[in-house]
């Protein structure tokens, strides 16, 4: 099957450009910011405790979400994947409209980005994890269905009826569209399993099980997608037939794994907090 003939720019007005990468960005944290609004609404979600964070609050922590996203994916592609551009050239580090973003390094900024909102605003960062990690798959499909319409990260050669050819990887060897199978499984499966977890399971009660579903979920797909991906030409080779998406998920396992322990492990909340008494100022 060729390649459809897709044009990365969906509108190019003199040297100003807009991209359907960065339209997938822009799709993905605005529909994520509605939906966590919608999750801190729905106070049955939440059980006795109520919603961790209000919608004001919700409206503030997008500009973090949103700088997490962007400096952790960069980032996290110049340490994990072209470390050598730091001694080589560093200006390429902050030209991000070139390519080249890692999601776990989005990831790390994101946990950053949470961890300090948290704290500055005295929220409860399980909780409001659980929020933000509900929303991610919605971030990922668009993600993923631009990476196909960029034509990048294609999969290893395939003999299957769906396989596609890539020009930008030879333009003759038919592949797995592996960007699609990460659009579905990260992207869909996982967005179901997630409100499945949140609204039926009310797993929102248990203060850090959904984010932790979320990380094992990604882990296990990505993990299981890179069997069908082929692996960046600039890596070297790993051993045991590893790739560098395999290894950075490992961590994720076990992050997962804990979190959904603890969560599970700690007991749920019978009844509201008191509401906080009001300080009287002496005469």
């Amino acid at each position: 099957m060729p390649f459809p003939d897709f044009d990365p720019v969906l509108v190019q007005i003199g040297p100003f450009a807009i991209r359907w990468y960065a339209l997938a960005y822009v799709a993905g944290i605005l529909l994520g910011w509605r939906y966590v609004a919608g999750l801190m609404k729905n106070q049955a979600l939440w059980g006795p405790r109520g919603a961790p964070a209000t919608i004001s609050q919700v409206d503030d922590i997008i500009l973090w979400i949103t700088l997490g996203i962007i400096l952790g994916g960069r980032l996290g592609h110049v340490f994990f994947y072209t470390p050598s551009i730091i001694v080589q050239d560093p200006l390429q580090i902050v030209r991000v409209w070139e390519g080249g973003m890692s999601f776990h390094g989005g990831v790390i900024g994101v946990l950053i980005a949470i961890l300090g909102f948290a704290w500055r605003n005295r929220i409860d960062v399980f909780r409001l994890g659980d929020a933000v990690a509900a929303c991610v798959p919605i971030g990922l499909f668009f993600g993923r269905i631009a990476n196909f319409i960029n034509g990048e990260l294609w999969g290893r050669p395939a003999n299957v009826p769906w396989a596609v050819i890539f020009p930008a990887a030879d333009g003759v060897t038919p592949r797995h569209p592996s960007q699609l199978y990460e659009a579905a499984l990260e992207g869909i499966v996982l967005f179901l399993v997630l409100r499945w977890a949140t609204h039926h399971a009310k797993l929102l009660q248990r203060r850090g099980v959904v984010a932790g579903m979320f990380f094992l979920g990604y882990a296990i797909f990505r993990t299981f997608v890179e069997n069908f991906r082929e692996p960046d030409r600039y890596l070297d080779a790993f051993p045991f037939g590893l790739t560098m998406g395999m290894m950075l998920s490992a961590p994720m396992v076990v992050f997962g794994l804990f979190l959904i322990w603890r969560g599970l492990r700690e007991p749920l909340a019978l009844e509201a907090p008191p509401p906080a008494q009001a300080k009287t100022e002496s005469p």
